[in-house]
């Protein structure tokens, strides 16, 4: 497994930049931010989740372990027709708003339509080469298991951001409640690859 390392607030802020994605500034304007590990059959949460912004001018980063590819149960067992989601890597603005996952606790849910593939070949891999699909499918940012770090993916993410800490997620939200009290109450969702992590390296 290629361990996602070495990460910084410079090294994040040189990736969004070479994307071409918009980078918020300004006290606690948060940039939530997923790093897609280059590792995708792993049924683990091997990739990221960091949110980084500004606190006395100065840019703070926090980096939660989490998944943003689907399970391998539902990789393999798609709950969806055309095939399992699997996020877009792009920025997704105004992706995730204030709500209930699936009704039962508070969460970032589904605020706009969304980007998303469709793997449908029933493997563990993660496929990301058919034709995009735009709209509201439910891709919320939520935890895992509410007692305790969760290992394995299996069934807690349909296509869905899910950290695999709860004390994680209850920071994350923290976060987020502090910054909609000046910034409103929708968050943008850049979704990178791990290899982004290296533009410079990329061009060479």
């Amino acid at each position: 497994m290629a361990a996602i390392k070495n990460l910084t607030a410079a090294s994040l802020l040189v990736a969004m930049k070479a994307k071409q994605h918009i980078v918020f500034e300004g006290e606690l304007n948060l940039n939530i931010i997923g790093i897609r590990n280059t590792d995708t059959k792993a049924n683990s949460f091997n990739d990221l989740l960091c949110v980084l912004y500004q606190q006395d001018e100065k840019w703070q980063l926090e980096t939660f372990k989490c998944t943003t590819d689907a399970g391998t149960y539902y990789r393999e067992t798609p709950c969806n027709v055309d095939g399992t989601a699997v996020l877009a890597a792009m920025q997704h603005r105004s992706l995730w708003t204030f709500g209930y996952h699936k009704g039962q606790y508070p969460a970032l849910v589904q605020h706009k339509p969304v980007a998303v593939f469709r793997d449908n070949n029933n493997d563990n891999q993660v496929d990301c080469d058919s034709a995009l699909q735009r709209g509201y499918f439910g891709i919320n940012c939520h935890r895992a298991s509410a007692n305790h770090e969760s290992k394995q993916v299996d069934k807690w993410s349909a296509g869905c951001q899910v950290l695999a800490n709860p004390n994680d997620f209850n920071k994350l939200m923290a976060l987020c409640h502090q910054s909609s009290q000046q910034w409103g109450k929708t968050f943008t969702y850049s979704l990178l690859n791990q290899a982004d992590l290296n533009p410079t390296k990329e061009r060479a």
